[in-house]
């Protein structure tokens, strides 16, 4: 793999990051300190994402270039698919771009085709918008499961594989990601697809290692913004520290 410095690579990491805040006491205010951050010196962000109730507020500030992404069927990955689809068609009403889905992985173990089945109905509400299927990687466990979690959200048409919704208490790990990179590189539909580790990435360091990981296993130049993307917001101060060759924060935000 092609040897590059820090502060490209972390102007790159920066330009494939979903700045997020889902803390459940999110406000306007919040929301729109948010969208400041976007904008930073080195580049904006990929996307922020934000509760469903803020994407209407949030979408005539945005910066150009910056998608809008929100969360349904968040954290619980609950089983009622009606109201589901009726978010995400909200949602898309009010100017989201992207859905990020909490799969129903607690039904992956004895019936994974229940839960390709809801993903296959909330692409369909979707429709053009990039899906990213949240599988809750942390609470399968068992490597198995993880696959077969993996396998079912991409039947059902995901357009992306995002680990977990950082509510848990292990979030985003290499080798869960290694076994969702490995399925989207054994995908047959032709279609393109996108990868997300999401929660407790911290640093430039745990930033820049999946990038690295998504390369090794999809090839060297595959992890762009529009098939790689990180769910984090802590470890934005660090990125840019490192692409401004500035003293990085010692204090890292747990999302």
């Amino acid at each position: 793999m092609t040897e590059k410095d820090p502060v490209s690579e972390a102007r790159e990491l920066i330009a494939c990051l979903d700045l997020t805040n889902l803390d459940e006491d999110c406000s306007q205010g919040d929301v729109d300190a948010l969208i400041e951050r976007a904008a930073t010196p080195h580049g904006t962000v990929a996307a922020i994402c934000i509760w469903p109730r803020f994407v209407a507020y949030a979408r005539p500030k945005l910066p150009q270039g910056v998608k809008l992404a929100t969360v349904v069927n968040f954290p619980a990955g609950g089983e009622d698919i009606q109201s589901v689809i009726a978010e995400t068609r909200a949602a898309l009403a009010d100017g989201a771009d992207e859905i990020d889905y909490v799969i129903a992985y607690g039904r992956i173990e004895n019936d994974p085709g229940y839960a390709a089945d809801h993903v296959k109905k909330v692409k369909e509400a979707a429709g053009g918008a990039t899906l990213k299927a949240i599988l809750e990687t942390g609470e399968l466990r068992d490597p198995g499961l993880v696959e077969v979690a993996a396998v079912a959200a991409l039947h059902g048409g995901a357009d992306f594989l995002k680990t977990s919704t950082g509510k848990t208490p292990v979030s985003a790990t290499l080798p869960a990601a290694r076994i969702l990179l490995r399925s989207i590189l054994q995908d047959e539909s032709g279609r393109r697809l996108g990868f997300k580790p999401s929660g407790g990435i911290r640093s430039f360091e745990e930033a820049r290692a999946y990038r690295d990981l998504a390369e090794e296993v999809m090839g060297e130049g595959w992890a762009t913004p529009s098939t790689f993307r990180l769910g984090a917001s802590g470890v934005l101060a660090d990125l840019l520290a490192v692409a401004g060759g500035e003293r990085r924060p010692e204090d890292k935000s747990d999302y």
